[in-house]
């Protein structure tokens, strides 16, 4: 499957999975409170192939979502399984801040990924909101010279796990719709966490169930958003995008919990949007 190229519309998707991805983050914090990991990530895969179900029957139905690439589909979502039970995890172990700072060594690794087995290039403006996002994150983290805990490296490996699964969904979308890509993936992780969901199962409270069904809808639809966005783009324009991602949860945070927004959260936010509008206006000066 393929689609015109259009950075502003790659755009468009990237807001509505960088939005996704922030309530995600507080809903998964808010439920593991609660419940294992396993069980959470089951009932978000379960009640996420009933929240497609309208996506699938205006796709044409069950019959329509057969995969031209199985063994693929199957392979990424191992690695996306593995990504995701490791910052849920990383979610329990080391502040929110933490893990989606760390979280954010993905685009790099995608990067590298992209290069070398989608045939992408980097050029200048890539490079440029790389290093820029990276300089950004850096910059608002400020990380000190603590020794490295546990929860740190099971972060850092969520995000070398989901730049593996970014990577394998652009080359999926050269062959599979969006909805077919969603369905395997909400299907192949329903099977592969059923066991160890069922071994640690409790009954969620109403306050659990509320966050889970967030959870679910936003992990469906995110990554809805995410597909879409690699219809309409490379991986190394999209993924950079992402980067605003850590500006935004400073945001929220000051918003929502009155955490101070100070000058250097303010300097990195603003090389991370420069190195995406650079990204973009440098895309665009190619297409002319």
């Amino acid at each position: 499957m393929s689609s015109h190229p259009s950075t502003l519309k790659a755009a468009f998707w990237m807001a509505g999975w960088l939005a996704a991805m922030l309530v995600m983050a507080i809903a998964g914090r808010e439920t593991t409170r609660e419940l294992d990991v396993f069980q959470i990530m089951e009932m978000r895969s379960v009640i996420g192939l009933v929240m497609l179900y309208p996506l699938i029957h205006l796709a044409g139905g069950f019959a329509k979502l057969k995969t031209a690439r199985p063994w693929q589909q199957v392979g990424r979502n191992i690695a996306h399984y593995g990504a995701q039970f490791a910052w849920f995890k990383a979610l329990t172990l080391i502040p929110l801040a933490q893990v989606i700072s760390i979280e954010f060594t993905m685009p790099i690794w995608t990067a590298i990924l992209a290069v070398a087995f989608l045939g992408e290039r980097m050029g200048l403006w890539k490079n440029l909101a790389v290093a820029l996002g990276v300089i950004g994150v850096v910059i608002i983290v400020r990380p000190g010279t603590n020794e490295i805990v546990p929860g740190q490296i099971i972060a850092l490996a969520a995000a070398v796990g989901f730049a593996v699964s970014v990577t394998m969904v652009k080359s999926l979308t050269r062959a599979d719709s969006v909805v077919t890509i969603l369905f395997w993936m909400l299907l192949i992780q329903s099977i592969i966490g059923l066991v160890p969901a069922l071994d640690v199962w409790r009954w969620p409270s109403a306050y659990a169930w509320a966050w889970i069904i967030v959870i679910a809808f936003c992990g469906t639809f995110s990554h809805y958003c995410l597909t879409r966005a690699m219809l309409h783009a490379d991986a190394t324009v999209v993924v950079p995008m992402d980067f605003l991602h850590v500006p935004l949860a400073a945001l929220a945070g000051w918003l929502l919990y009155g955490e101070r927004l100070d000058t250097l959260t303010i300097l990195g936010a603003a090389l991370i949007l420069s190195g995406n509008l650079l990204n973009l206006k440098g895309t665009g000066a190619r297409k002319k």
